[in-house]
């Protein structure tokens, strides 16, 4: 396993991380509590280290089995990662419901969610504590504020925010790392989806602090090879079904593109796609749906494949930016965004093109 330094931080994070998510929702079948904690056990002999979960998973829930975990390996031996912000106690969404809950970020309420989670992880600092989707109306001096008062308070060592739920939010990351020093913003990022990821990357490096964890690095399941068809039929409970068509018809043409490539190296393609994220130097941990203790052995072992070589992912960036030489319908699907008309806009590489003054944080 490799590990990486969240920079700015004393935290030593293995580039395949656990978020156990999956636990807290049907979305991809039912896990008895014993096979859930067997999973998340199994990853930790094979060296994950970094664990991500939050409140909103099944109300709590998949902390109370991160707890487990935690009392069966020791504390010592993880990095424990937990989110902020859905109140849970106050909310008329089903747990694993496609909705949000009420949101509420507060310091009285941020304060009281910590002692939540706490308590039902079984310890007494979190190691990464992240808003959970919180988007710029949302974003107060008093968050910033709060954060620092649970750390001198050693009730939690770093944090940042976890943005979504949709692909997105460009401008949250960018002000949660400029305007309020953040030590990690969560995304989705994938081969697919590279965008605003890269610039996130691009602005942890300018900084010299901090780091980005990958969500969704299999492109909702594309680069799993979970699809065969594009007439592929999604059942209700799947979140999936509410993803632009094109996603699953040119993500099969995609797949079959960079296979020769994946196979020059000796990878499957989902592996291929997460050694793709972990050739980024400010990816700190990538988060695929460990779903099996098979899962976690095949993405353990891409792993230890390393980073791919620089000139493929020359490669694979050109290739990318001309929409995989597919039609215009092939390009990502839109990101959400908190301040462009209508919500949503066309995703796109947005360069830095401004000075970033470096200033690491002593801890």
């Amino acid at each position: 396993m490799i590990y990486r330094t969240l920079s700015g931080t004393n935290l030593d994070i293995s580039v395949l991380g656990f978020g156990n998510f999956p636990f807290g929702a049907d979305w991809w079948g039912r896990y008895e509590d014993d096979e859930a904690v067997a999973i998340q056990d199994r990853a930790v002999d094979l060296g994950v280290n970094f664990f991500d979960s939050a409140p909103t998973y099944g109300d709590g829930r998949a902390e109370r089995l991160l707890g487990r975990t935690i009392r069966n390996v020791g504390r010592d031996r993880l990095v424990v990662a937990t989110k902020y912000g859905y109140d849970i106690d106050n909310s008329n969404v089903s747990a694993g419901s496609h909705r949000e809950k009420r949101q509420d970020f507060s310091p009285t309420f941020i304060e009281r969610d910590l002692e939540a989670s706490l308590k039902r992880l079984g310890i007494d600092c979190i190691d990464l504590y992240q808003a959970h989707n919180l988007k710029l109306p949302q974003y107060t001096d008093d968050v910033a504020a709060t954060m620092q008062k649970l750390v001198d308070k050693g009730r939690i060592r770093a944090w940042g925010v976890a943005l979504g739920p949709a692909i997105g939010w460009r401008e949250e990351g960018y002000r949660a790392l400029l305007d309020h020093d953040a030590d990690v913003v969560q995304t989705v990022f994938n081969l697919y989806e590279q965008d605003p990821g890269r610039e996130l990357c691009e602005l942890c490096q300018r900084r010299q602090r901090g780091g980005v964890i990958a969500r969704v690095p299999t492109n909702s399941g594309i680069l799993d090879e979970e699809f065969t068809s594009p007439d592929h039929k999604f059942p209700a409970h799947d979140h999936r079904k509410f993803r632009d068509r094109n996603w699953l018809v040119y993500g099969l043409q995609k797949n079959e593109l960079i296979r020769p490539m994946a196979e020059q190296v000796g990878s499957s393609i989902r592996a291929f796609a997460f050694r793709w994220l972990l050739s980024h130097e400010s990816v700190v941990s990538i988060e695929p749906n460990l779903l099996s203790i098979e899962d976690v052995a095949d993405f353990a072992a891409a792993a230890d494949q390393g980073p791919l070589p620089a000139a493929l992912m020359r490669e694979l960036g050109e290739l990318y930016d001309r929409d995989f030489d597919l039609a215009e319908a092939a390009h990502p699907c839109d990101l959400k965004s908190s301040v462009a008309p209508g919500g949503s806009l066309r995703s796109a590489y947005e360069p830095l093109d401004w000075p970033v003054p470096v200033e690491v944080k002593e801890m």
